[in-house]
């Protein structure tokens, strides 16, 4: 969840809590190339000599190898940026709603009545809130997954948050203690839908309700720790004192495909739903006080939803649902109240779209962060899988896993089995940015790098405690702190890596992959400087395009900006018709072909020296390579600042669809044959009241704005995006 668009200010989450003094990216550049390097307009010597010496894999461009299908073009006209209340898709397109907020999942729940009045239980048969990433598998007939089948699937996907207000009937305002029958819908609106969908008769996608593998997974459900954390003592609750067994997730932003057809669902923000007693800190010990330092879980944090001052004696309630979001120091051990609860969130959850009996779970050999997402490399037979994850708050760290296991392509449909085979054992790694434009993935395991039980910053005594404070081990072996890593992606042309850096207001320092720092009305590097507030894109390519590789080279792909901008802020010369801010969102198709997402506050409002103002977008993109560009030097308040610019994308990038008012643009997938789009157009009106709403999206009139799912295809029934 980025920072919201109607309000300024930023959850804890986004702001961050990393004080270490570890090297900001910026800061990496220590002798710095010289303007005569660049070379007309391509890299330097001394850059070249960084990116030059990495081949491809596969094919980047139609040159490069002969025996590869040509890069796809994008084939249609850019739209121009809106702030009308509507989907706004190209020309020869259409769009309708397939899948919106309290949509029912079976056949006897009625309709979604629109003024908040479904009971709370309804809730586990109903679209949750806020739908986010979303992924699209094929359905054999015999019930398993089909990578081919573009018009019978499962369609899963997130509800990371709440717009509480269109919720309820009556909303109790937030106010402890909170009516137990608003915190129970609220927990069931959170977590994952898993739908089938199927073409009808008229060849549209229409939600299956009577299927058997139609499931919402919440805030509430039963699931297991896996991996190294599990049975250690620090998940121990009183629901499992074995510490194995806990419940829920929540703020599920991203998510992951699995190479055996399983579904990640990822954990952000979820340390803000931790009530926190006032003085709790005297009951605990130094490292338990470090970890709640770290993930940003303050001693008297209410909840954001406080859930945990439900009074359950007069609800009735005897399971603790509600009691247990309050992670203090209750009683004399951790067996007997909820201090550990929190340590059982921030992990990605293997969800079997395949199984509805199944049980979730928590992965915990990936880390534990404020989880954007897990997307793999391309599996190879005979090598271990690769994931790359980004912790989404200002100044974290960008991380990857390699398994222990060598992949077995006769793993695919293999479920949890396959799961536990190779997401439970591997190496955990943090990326380091160096100053040439190389970079080093740094090993989190005990025992190595210093992480052993005598650091100085956490006592890292087994593996588990390292992932339990995997910000922490990062910290420790010197990281490099990021702008808000968010949404990452494989291309699968070539094998680059790509990955959002929404944006940082809180940095006022310049850097060498976070080059801008810069007035959010006019550009300048002069006067009132806001930070990164368009945020960018940067790519890198593994050494050998060997994704467990421990070294990469990186540029940035593109730098979000305004196309009134000056030069040194539009650094990649975005125009009318891809100008765009706060990348979120991304996705790589099967073709090669990039989808941007955006979550903005910084453009949804007119400034003085450009009037246009947009609602948030998707472009596509067909990419270059790492190397493509140039090193540059941007002006600054006090001199230059070094940097490594892809190549302007210029028309292979292009503005696909604006959303309606108040939204967020995330999640996208699409059919195995491309010629259908899912995308998901989130809190519509998230800042409007009842009334006023700020949008009345999808429905129109005066209707509650609701959260939904798209389907997109062409009118002629070609492919998406191209020519």
């Amino acid at each position: 969840m980025a920072d919201h668009q109607h309000d300024s200010s930023l959850e804890l989450e986004d702001i961050g809590t990393n004080d270490s003094s570890n090297t900001h990216i910026g800061e990496l550049i220590d002798a710095r190339l010289s303007r005569r390097q660049v070379l007309g307009g391509g890299l330097g010597a001394g850059a070249a000599m960084v990116f030059g010496t990495l081949p491809l894999v596969g094919c980047a461009d139609d040159d490069d190898d002969n025996s590869v299908a040509p890069a796809p073009k994008l084939g249609f006209t850019a739209v121009d940026k809106s702030t009308d209340d509507i989907v706004v898709v190209p020309e020869g397109y259409s769009y309708s709603v397939l899948y919106a907020l309290g949509d029912p999942i079976d056949d006897v729940q009625p309709e979604w009545a629109g003024d908040g009045t479904e009971t709370a239980d309804s809730y586990l048969k109903r679209s949750g809130d806020h739908h986010d990433a979303i992924a699209y598998f094929g359905l054999s007939a015999s019930g398993e997954w089909s990578p081919k089948n573009s018009s019978n699937g499962l369609l899963v996907m997130n509800h990371e948050a709440l717009t509480t207000i269109y919720l309820h009937d009556a909303y109790d305002n937030n106010v402890a203690p909170r009516d137990a029958g608003q915190a129970q819908k609220e927990i069931y609106a959170h977590g994952v839908s898993v739908v089938e969908i199927s073409k009808n008769l008229a060849g549209e996608f229409e939600v299956v309700r009577t299927s058997d593998f139609n499931r919402r997974v919440t805030a509430q459900t039963p699931m297991v720790l896996s991996g190294p954390l599990a049975g250690s003592d620090w998940v121990v609750t009183k629901y499992d004192t074995n510490g194995v067994n806990c419940r829920g997730t929540v703020n599920n932003c991203a998510n992951g495909v699995t190479p055996w057809g399983t579904y990640l669902a990822c954990e952000e923000n979820w340390a803000g739903y931790f009530t926190r007693n006032a003085g709790d800190a005297a009951a605990r010990t130094a490292a338990e006080l470090e970890l709640f330092r770290r993930y940003g879980i303050k001693d008297g944090a209410a909840g954001r939803h406080k859930w945990a001052s439900v009074d359950e004696a007069a609800a009735g309630v005897t399971d603790e649902r509600f009691s247990r979001w309050n992670t203090s120091a209750t009683a004399a051990s951790a067996d007997l109240d909820y201090r550990n609860e929190h340590n059982t969130m921030g992990w990605c959850v293997e969800i079997d779209p395949f199984d509805p009996a199944s049980t979730p779970k928590k992965r915990t050999a990936l880390g534990r962060m404020g989880h954007e997402g897990c997307w793999f490399a391309p599996a190879v037979a005979g090598k271990p899988l690769v994931a790359y994850m980004g912790d989404d708050s200002q100044f974290e760290y960008i991380y990857k896993f390699v398994s222990t296991q060598n992949w077995n392509p006769a793993d695919v449909n293999g479920g949890h089995a396959a799961g536990d085979k190779y997401l439970d054992s591997g190496k955990l790694y943090v990326a380091r940015f160096n100053n040439n434009g190389t970079g080093t993935w740094i090993e989190l395991t005990h025992g190595i790098n210093g992480l052993t039980e005598e650091n100085t910053l956490f006592p890292f005594d087994s593996q588990a405690s390292v992932l339990v404070a995997t910000r922490l081990a990062a910290d420790a072996v010197g990281a490099t702190r990021m702008d808000r890593p968010e949404w990452g992606g494989v291309n699968p042309r070539n094998g680059e890596v790509y990955l959002t850096l929404t944006n940082n207001s809180s940095r006022s320092a310049t850097n060498a992959a976070n080059p801008r720092v810069y007035d959010k009305d006019t550009g300048s590097s002069t006067t009132s400087l806001n930070g990164n507030v368009n945020g960018h894109i940067v790519r890198w390519r593994e050494t050998d395009n060997n994704h467990a590789a421990t070294a990469f080279a990186w540029d940035i792909y593109v730098f979000a900006s305004r196309a009134a901008y000056p030069a040194y802020v539009n650094l990649s010369f975005l125009d009318d018709s891809n100008d765009m801010s706060s990348p979120d969102g991304l996705w790589f198709d099967p073709r090669g072909m990039l989808w941007i997402q955006t979550d903005d506050g910084a453009y949804t409002e007119a400034i003085a020296t450009d009037d246009t103002a947009t609602n948030c977008m998707m472009l596509a993109a067909v990419p270059g390579k790492v190397g493509d560009g140039a090193y540059y030097e941007v002006p600054t308040a006090t001199g230059t600042q070094p940097t490594y610019v892809g190549k302007a994308p210029g028309t292979d990038l292009r503005r696909f669809l604006v959303g309606p008012v108040d939204c967020e643009i995330t999640g996208v997938c699409m059919t195995p044959d491309n010629k259908t789009m899912f995308v998901n157009i989130q809190h519509p009106g998230e800042g409007g009241t009842l009334p006023p709403t700020l949008s009345n999206w999808p429905a129109g009139g005066s209707a509650r704005p609701r959260s939904a799912t798209i389907v997109i295809t062409r009118d002629d029934g070609g492919e998406i995006g191209i020519a």
